[in-house]
């Protein structure tokens, strides 16, 4: 007997079941380099958890606690049926941007509030890596906090994680009064104003 959601009676098929070696992949690589993301095989799967603060291969610039806090990003990372033909979906849940950032390119939030970690001349073909997105994520985490302390009108075309440029400001504590007025800044573990 055939249910409504299918018709011709088809049980549907995950990615994994026809990519297993991606999905063996892209575990291998989150777990060693994300260790704080938790895997759930609901629907197309998620990842959900926090970013470590600075995983990059560069030295964490003397203040970056003072920017961002003790945690790195808090996000959830959505794949579809489609991947990894298609990308997942990388949706930022701490800090949450607000609605209005969501229509501006200078933030890189899609207007579904995903982030948009892809350069227009940059073109996913399913062979990438997931973590490397995820790096690109951490990465927007100290950006959104230099753009809410308006150290920064935009965030770089190509990414904190390899664009040391923005280091210089994370240096130096945030000035006190370079805060927008945005409500989303936690200040209670610091006695700062990191957003």
């Amino acid at each position: 007997m055939s249910s409504p959601a299918d018709p011709e009676g088809r049980t549907p098929i995950t990615w994994w079941a026809c990519e297993p070696r991606r999905l063996e992949r892209d575990q291998n690589e989150i777990t060693t380099r994300f260790p704080d993301l938790t895997w759930n095989s609901e629907g197309a799967g998620t990842w959900y958890g926090t970013l470590p603060r600075w995983p990059f291969d560069r030295s964490e610039p003397a203040q970056l606690v003072h920017w961002i806090g003790d945690k790195g990003l808090f996000l959830r990372l959505e794949y579809s049926q489609a991947y990894p033909m298609v990308a997942p979906r990388l949706v930022p849940l701490d800090p949450l941007p607000e609605l209005l950032e969501w229509t501006q390119h200078r933030w890189h939030v899609n207007g579904d509030g995903s982030l948009c970690l892809l350069r227009e001349d940059a073109v996913w073909t399913g062979r990438e890596s997931v973590a490397d997105l995820l790096l690109k994520a951490a990465g927007w985490r100290v950006e959104y906090a230099l753009m809410k302390h308006e150290a920064i009108e935009q965030m770089s075309a190509n990414g904190i994680v390899s664009d040391d440029r923005f280091d210089r400001f994370l240096a130096q504590p945030p000035e006190l009064n370079d805060i927008t007025g945005s409500q989303d800044c936690n200040t209670a573990e610091r006695g700062g104003p990191a957003c």
